[in-house]
């Protein structure tokens, strides 16, 4: 005989949803655990003595006792809350969802700063100055922290140059290709040959053509980010329900208003992902085009501290490029959710 809940899928989320709570233990296990991870290293780097004198090292201490500290406080949250979230079945009263993956995170980077810590400056393992610990990487936060801002303002300056004028021409290329056939037939066999070359190709014709460096480098990157952004809007203009159109018509709109109200608003999905490939080839781009040319920015950043061989200086580059570039994937997604509020969560970051 089966039962309502097998009978009515519907029944089953409401256990579902409260399973996350019935073992709150498991959550604060986890946490705890990384908090003695952070206390064993910085056992590590304090009782162990290092084959060289490294610099700020006491700040390296420091920030492992503070994660530890924040891994304790997060584990002593998560088990109260979520035990009175189980006793008294209230489902919401419970921490986000992000709070429940942190603590394996937290201590799978304790133990990665431990090892780190051994095979560098315990037991210099790894050749130096190729590999540094993690000393080294806090050591150019604190003694270089002026050239490394002032890289990070550059490269953001020409990347919204860049992006923001590549973006906006693919834009109206590709609404001009979806909706009209004239302009469709000139700019269509256009944009098949130049748009799949890379834009780094054109880097010997637009130093010279331009008179700046950093002209140059706008005008490659908005290059990269033009094309997928033209592609994507022409085909969700083009892909825009006829049926959409027809009953505008019939309530008196014109071409304006269909072009505005109708075609552009059911294409945002295709061009937010026109946006988001755009504002992956522009970072690429962006690279390639300050160590080429350009004075300032992380990729000059980069290629100064390759040619000094202070390799600490170029991990710390580095780092910081993927927080700027995951940083601005993530205000992009944020944007699309906002404007797109039915397909929210549809497309994963």
């Amino acid at each position: 005989m089966s039962t309502q809940a097998e009978a009515s899928p519907g029944a089953l989320p409401d256990t579902a949803r409260r399973r996350p709570f019935r073992r709150p233990g498991a959550h604060g296990a986890t946490g705890a655990l990384a908090a003695l991870g952070w206390l064993g290293a910085a056992a590590v780097t304090r009782v162990w003595p290092s084959l060289d004198d490294w610099p700020h090292t006491d700040a390296l201490l420091a920030l492992e006792l503070l994660l530890a500290l924040l891994s304790l406080a997060l584990a002593l949250t998560l088990t109260l809350t979520l035990t009175f979230a189980a006793r008294t079945r209230r489902v919401q009263a419970g921490p986000p969802r992000g709070w429940l993956t942190v603590g394996p995170w937290l201590l799978a980077l304790a133990l990665g700063v431990s090892a780190w810590e051994i095979v560098t400056a315990k037991l210099e393992w790894l050749p130096r100055p190729f590999f540094a610990p993690p000393e080294a990487l806090i050591a150019v936060f604190f003694d270089d922290y002026a050239r490394l801002a002032s890289s990070v303002a550059h490269s953001f300056g020409l990347l919204a140059y860049g992006y923001a004028l590549g973006a906006l021409t693919g834009f109206v290329v590709g609404v001009s290709i979806g909706w009209s056939r004239a302009v469709g037939y000139w700019l269509h066999p256009l944009l098949r040959l130049v748009g799949p070359l890379p834009a780094t190709a054109w880097l010997p014709l637009a130093f010279f053509f331009f008179p700046s460096s950093f002209s140059a480098s706008v005008f490659l990157i908005a290059l990269a980010s033009a094309f997928p952004v033209a592609v994507l809007t022409w085909s969700g203009v083009a892909g825009v329900n006829p049926a959409f159109y027809d009953v505008a018509r019939t309530l008196g709109a014109r071409p304006g208003f269909l072009i505005l109200r109708v075609a552009i608003p059911a294409a945002l999905p295709s061009v937010f992902v026109g946006l988001f490939m755009g504002l992956g080839a522009s970072f690429s781009v962006l690279i390639v085009a300050e160590m080429m040319g350009v004075k300032a920015g992380l990729g000059w950043y980069l290629q100064w501290a390759q040619g000094w061989a202070a390799y600490s200086n170029m991990y710390a580059g580095l780092l910081v490029m993927a927080l700027m570039c995951s940083g601005l994937i993530t205000l992009l997604f944020r944007v699309r959710d906002r404007v797109l509020g039915w397909q929210k969560g549809l497309l994963k970051w």
